[in-house]
């Protein structure tokens, strides 16, 4: 990851990192869109620096949903 993105994750506190983390994923449609190539890779380095750092602090927060899963969703619909 480059220096100049901002802050290091693990160096955030909880708020911080929960701000950022959210800034990111607002701000990710218009870097898909009108960013150069360079800033989706630094956005996309961040974003993914942020994610990994807050999984690693809140682990239940970012806990599989069955419902969101193939297999799980058929099986509490009933389905085979």
């Amino acid at each position: 990851m480059h220096d100049d993105v901002g802050i290091r994750a693990t160096e955030l506190s909880d708020e911080d990192l929960l701000r950022e983390v959210t800034h990111l994923h607002e701000t990710r449609h218009d870097t898909f869109l009108g960013g150069s190539a360079a800033a989706m890779t630094n956005h996309t380095d961040r974003m993914l620096e942020l994610e990994s750092e807050f999984a690693r602090r809140h682990p239940e927060s970012v806990a599989s949903d069955d419902r969101r899963q193939r297999e799980g969703s058929r099986l509490l619909a009933g389905q085979d």
